[in-house]
């Protein structure tokens, strides 16, 4: 019979391996992540759970959950914390059965509050009577199988086509940073972007340890717009297992005539059909934000429910709630009048109970 193990996937070289071979693995689920928010954010710490088979010797499922401590929020555990594809490591109802008994048992040993497990290609293996299923965010991503020339006619001509003709004219360039001034650059565009937005921007300590720790494995790269020399926009991108994820976003509105995000996002799906990607995905989108669902929508996405499924049911607060109340319309009203000087530091604030 298998095994339940809590294992450090930053010393058992097993884990990375698993997540490699599975279907549902994606970047979130290799060791790094675990070091860059346990190095970002220190109200943060992982637990992995293996079920391993005891002849072989080999992980056969997977269960990542980390602590997020906060005496604002509440004390919870999340899997996986800032991961937008966060399935649990799953092929069967009884292996998540197995792993689910382990992660209760944390969860009740440390008095938290919840546990909040996010999937959206493991809902058929998810214990629906004993978790609450909340699908509250939306997910969009194209299938690249038939390429570049057939994605291109499923776009939206006045909406999307046009601003990438347009971007042409302007021959805005696209290249991969490199350098730490590219990094900063990238950081500074997508500050911006979130403040216009009415947002707190993730840590740059957070994007700084992404970079550095997957971008050399080729998992993350960001892409950079430039115009007459000038970087106008840069796009944070993850990459794994065929799948090519927008992460975050920045431009320079000043130059919104050349259409620098459409470009970036043309571009990157380019890219991925050229490495042979099979999916890009655009992220999740609150359904309460109507603007970005539509953007996303003009480019022929494909959209599918984000599941979240909670234990226990009786002392989950659901998502709509939290965007709804008092303290997270406050956030957003400081975000938008906030001096630059102190933009970053309600992020920081902010992401300090985030999770």
């Amino acid at each position: 019979m298998n095994r339940v193990e809590s294992i450090d996937p930053l010393k058992d070289k097993r884990w990375d391996e698993f997540v490699r071979k599975h279907p549902l693995g994606w970047v979130a689920h290799l060791s790094g992540w675990k070091r860059v928010l346990e190095t970002s954010f220190p109200h943060m710490k992982g637990h992995y759970f293996a079920l391993v088979d005891p002849q072989s010797n080999q992980i056969k499922a997977g269960l990542p959950v980390f602590e997020v401590r906060s005496w604002l929020t509440g004390n919870r555990l999340i899997s996986i914390p800032f991961a937008t594809l966060s399935d649990p490591l799953v092929s069967a109802t009884d292996e998540m059965d197995a792993l689910l008994i382990e992660a209760k048992n944390l969860l009740q040993g440390m008095n938290f509050s919840y546990m909040e497990l996010k999937t959206l290609h493991a809902v058929p293996f998810m214990d629906k009577k004993h978790l609450a299923d909340e699908c509250f965010f939306r997910h969009h991503y194209l299938e690249l199988r038939e390429g570049p020339e057939s994605l291109w006619k499923s776009l939206n001509y006045k909406a999307v086509r046009y601003e990438i003709n347009r971007s042409q004219k302007h021959k805005l360039a696209v290249r991969v940073a490199d350098t730490e001034s590219d990094f900063l650059t990238f950081y500074r565009l997508y500050a911006l972007t979130r403040k216009r937005l009415g947002l707190p921007s993730q840590p740059r300590v957070f994007f700084r340890a992404l970079w550095e720790t997957f971008s050399p494995g080729e998992n993350a790269a960001i892409l950079l717009a430039e115009f007459e020399g000038k970087v106008v926009a840069g796009h944070f991108l993850l990459k794994f297992n065929g799948r090519v994820s927008a992460e975050a976003v920045g431009w320079d509105i000043s130059y919104g005539k050349t259409s620098p995000n459409h470009f970036l996002f043309w571009e990157g799906i380019k890219s991925a059909c050229e490495n042979g990607c099979m999916v890009y995905d655009f992220g999740r989108t609150s359904p309460n934000n109507q603007p970005l669902l539509d953007f996303k929508k003009r480019w022929g996405t494909l959209v599918t429910d984000l599941h979240s499924f909670c234990y226990p049911i009786r002392s989950y607060r659901g998502i709509v709630d939290r965007e709804s109340s008092r303290t997270y319309k406050l956030a957003r009203f400081a975000c938008r009048k906030a001096p630059d000087f102190a933009y970053s530091f309600i992020g920081n604030a902010c992401y300090r109970h985030l999770g």
